[in-house]
């Protein structure tokens, strides 16, 4: 984002605090859009301003050769064994999570940690799903999807559901036991409408569609 850029977000911000501070009506919905288009607009921006290319390439396994444009995210190892995530082919969207110990074992639940601290970029999330490889393994992911936000900087962990109490078949330390995608989002701003717009949905809920 140029200097321009700035300059311009702040006329436009300086002009809708006109509109606040000033006695005359407001068309509520029409200055609303406008408000919502800017700032949309501004957080596109700052978005995009994150998403730079990365000037050294990062190399990866000779199969995948290297990759020349991304989002770089500092990691730090909280354990001497811990592996840094990393993509297994072309093309995945989720880097594997290696398991340095087990925080917690109950006949109803295990807790892994992988030894990694991460510090994601401000306007992304890390999101933490299983593996395929949870196929062969009686566990469940507890929260189904974990959320990492960019302000945490403790260790990354997962928390399985037993399937087979006691008897269940579980990963072991060294092995991966999930993955991580790192995803940029947009800032949402709610405002709250006397009416929502129709569709051909509407209302309709679970089943709404048919069989």
């Amino acid at each position: 984002m140029t200097e321009n850029d700035i300059k311009n977000y702040l006329e436009k911000l300086k002009q809708i605090e006109q509109q606040l501070n000033s006695d005359d009506d407001i068309e509520d919905f029409d200055f609303l859009k406008d408000v919502d288009k800017v700032l949309g607009s501004l957080n596109s921006d700052l978005v995009q301003q994150m998403v730079q290319p990365v000037n050294n390439t990062v190399p990866l396994n000779s199969d995948l050769g290297t990759i020349t444009q991304g989002v770089m995210v500092k990691v730090k190892k909280l354990d001497p064994n811990a592996v840094i995530p990393s993509y297994s082919k072309i093309g995945d969207a989720g880097m594997d999570l290696t398991i340095t110990r087990e925080i917690e074992n109950t006949s109803f639940s295990v807790s892994y940690g992988f030894g990694i601290a991460m510090e994601i970029p401000k306007g992304f999330v890390g999101l933490v799903f299983p593996r395929s490889s949870v196929r062969n393994q009686d566990l469940i992911l507890s929260n189904c999807v974990g959320v990492i936000d960019s302000g945490y900087r403790g260790e990354l962990q997962a928390t399985f559901k037993k399937t087979q109490g006691l008897d269940s078949i579980k990963y072991k330390v060294g092995e991966r036991g999930a993955q991580i995608i790192i995803l940029p989002y947009p800032t949402i701003y709610m405002t709250e409408v006397p009416e929502l717009s129709d569709t051909e949905r509407g209302s309709g809920g679970i089943g709404s569609t048919g069989l």
